[in-house]
């Protein structure tokens, strides 16, 4: 069975050409029927999966969830509501970006899913660079893992211009050495959202990225 009807997709549609509050009040009823309600017990059973992996995770739904609203305070668009809805399973859940999980937010553009260390701390960032210098061949060897590439083709991230010297030797044989930030994921079609299907491939996703987030977290 389907965890979401196509209403799903199509209230973000509709929200696309109507982002403003009095059109999201006079559909709540039907938001709060069609994607917050499944939107919560479908990550509830993310949750469940992913504990059952790592038993590390032990959170409730309200902390890996992400609010629909947006963030306009220093923002050119104004508009006030997200168009998908997106939560994050890790030890912290959305509390903290810096500790590698599965991301994903399910709307009418895509199923997005994503891993990694997404916005470290500047202690965390230093953690992993050390890591990765004192450990090359196998991050090498993680990120070349053959359903690492299929799922997610590499890490990307944000870099650096300059190292501290004591990284630059290990830099010249690894690059992405100079990363501020690690992470890796997937765009997949919209049409998932409705298919029975859609946690299994989340976990095959998450299954492909979870030593690399282990590493990282190390």
């Amino acid at each position: 069975m389907a965890w979401f009807s196509p209403d799903y997709n199509r209230f973000f549609i509709e929200l696309a050409g109507n982002n403003n509050k009095e059109w999201f009040d006079a559909n709540r009823e039907r938001y709060l029927r069609e994607v917050k309600q499944p939107f919560e017990r479908f990550v509830g059973e993310m949750i469940r999966r992913v504990a059952g992996v790592d038993p590390k995770v032990r959170i409730e739904p309200k902390e890996a969830i992400f609010r629909i609203n947006r963030d306009i305070r220093f923002s050119r668009d104004k508009q006030p509501y997200k168009l998908n809805r997106s939560a994050v399973i890790s030890a912290a859940g959305r509390k903290d970006n810096g500790i590698p999980g599965i991301y994903f937010e399910l709307g009418p553009e895509h199923v997005a899913v994503y891993g990694g260390a997404y916005r470290p701390e500047k202690d965390d960032l230093e953690r992993i660079r050390t890591r990765i210098a004192e450990n090359l061949r196998r991050f090498k060897a993680l990120y070349q893992d053959k359903d690492f590439v299929k799922y997610f083709g590499t890490v990307q991230g944000e870099t650096n211009k300059r190292l501290p010297p004591e990284l630059r030797e290990a830099a010249a044989k690894e690059p992405l050495l100079f990363n501020k930030q690690f992470y890796y994921g997937a765009e997949l079609p919209p049409k998932l959202v409705t298919s029975p299907k859609l946690p299994d491939i989340l976990m095959e996703h998450y299954s492909a990225m979870a030593a690399m987030n282990a590493f990282l977290l190390r």
